[in-house]
């Protein structure tokens, strides 16, 4: 089959292409040209609209795949009392357990980055506990640190450390389920966790007089994930501390603590004064870092980092299953502006239990604090003297044995939306 060919095209003084469009044809001081502005304005309409419809589906698309990959738990009781006058009280649990959640252990590799030795060590206490009071409206915040040697009532167990309400009632559960007939490992471990929270919760609530309206649990790794994606946190350290146990190595001054470093700094208690109080106002200056952080690198609003933050949440973090996840953002935004005063509940002082170093309390000072700082009136749970000590006020039962020297230091606020410098 013969081709016919088209005929050449008049040869072009221009670089501009040649076209089949009746307007190729046109003089070209027949065509009006745009002006800069106008090309300018319509490219950034059509940015600005691309721009619009990407943020909403992605904002979408970002809602909807956390909602279904976020661990979601049934631990609050629905009959429990709650807050009111749209004030909101939100329990931080950070559990030390070096598994993931079906149970499994952490690769070596991750093991060997955090620092935590293996995974038969931790068992599931919850070394962070941290009760947070939002109040209606946009007033400030207030943390309150639960010392996790703490010796407290915990339901369906003698005295004992707050830590252990958790793990106690785990592993009380799965045995109960194993006896019963149950095999599978990760149903044990889910209804063992599930029983572990909704112990530490009453807990928490009983000993403090409070409603807990919502809660998050937070694995050991988070704090790793949590700092490497903010692309490291600021601490400000007042001495040097170097400490083999947690691999905390540290000059004094301020610093900026990647992934590894950053748990090493809220797990360290060797070689600081306070031990294990000083370990818990750590937590509060990392957490209040990070919070200066999310506010100051515009993480909300920049995507890439978001989308590492919403990672960290869906790979290390529970919350109770009715709280909307919209209003929980919202409460992360504004909370990172700084509005958070961080305290440590005081302790009486130190005492042996079953061989164990237990901080000695006195519930009725505790609630009485918490209840002056949240603007609360007495005996909110509905349940007057729920969970108080027995014997002499500070709760101490009749095998605990005063350990000598000082009584801790009292609790110390540490305020949001800077860098504090702690021990």
């Amino acid at each position: 089959m013969t081709r016919h060919r088209r005929a050449a095209a008049p040869q072009r003084t221009d670089s501009a292409q040649p076209t089949d469009h009746p307007s190729a044809a046109w003089p070209r001081r027949h065509r009006r040209p745009k002006s800069r502005r106008a090309r300018l304005g319509r490219a950034a309409l059509a940015l600005t609209a691309a721009t619009a419809l990407c943020a909403a589906g992605t904002g979408w698309y970002l809602y909807q795949d956390v909602f279904r990959h976020i661990g979601s738990s049934d631990a609050l009781d629905d009959h429990a009392p709650k807050s009111s006058g749209g004030a909101t009280n939100i329990l931080l649990m950070g559990l030390d357990s070096r598994k993931d959640q079906n149970g499994e252990d952490l690769p070596d590799s991750v093991l060997d980055k955090l620092h935590a030795g293996s995974s038969d060590i931790g068992g599931y206490n919850t070394n962070t506990l941290i009760l947070l009071h939002v109040p209606a409206g946009n007033g400030k915040a207030t943390a309150f640190s639960l010392p996790r040697d703490d010796l407290v009532d915990i339901p369906g167990f003698p005295k004992d450390k707050i830590k252990k309400a958790y793990g106690l009632t785990k592993a009380r559960t799965e045995e109960r389920l194993a006896r019963q007939g149950t095999t599978d490992r990760r149903a044990l471990e889910r209804a063992g966790r599930e029983a572990g929270r909704r112990a530490e919760i009453e807990t928490v609530r009983r000993f403090l007089d409070v409603p807990v309206d919502h809660f998050a649990e937070i694995s050991l790794a988070g704090f790793y994930h949590l700092a490497d994606a903010l692309d490291g946190v600021e601490v400000c350290l007042k001495h040097p501390v170097k400490d083999r146990y947690s691999g905390a190595d540290f000059h004094a001054g301020r610093q900026t603590l990647d992934g590894a470093q950053s748990l090493a700094f809220v797990r360290q208690r060797h070689g600081l004064d306070g031990g294990d109080l000083d370990r818990t106002r750590r937590q509060q200056a990392f957490l209040a870092s990070a919070g200066h952080k999310l506010d100051s690198a515009d993480t909300f609003t920049d995507p890439a980092r978001l989308l590492r933050l919403l990672d960290v949440v869906k790979q290390d973090v529970v919350i109770d299953k009715g709280w909307d996840l919209a209003s929980f953002l919202r409460h992360a935004r504004n909370l990172s502006s700084g509005k958070v005063a961080f305290s440590t509940l005081p302790i009486e002082g130190f005492a042996k239990h079953h061989g164990e170093d237990v901080n000695l309390v006195d519930p009725d000072r505790i609630r009485k604090l918490v209840r002056e700082r949240t603007g609360g009136g007495p005996d909110r749970t509905g349940q007057p003297g729920a969970g108080r000590g027995s014997g002499s006020s500070t709760g101490r039962p009749n095998d605990a044995e005063p350990a000598p020297g000082p009584p801790a230091r009292d609790e110390r606020v540490v305020e949001g939306g800077g860098i504090p410098c702690v021990d």
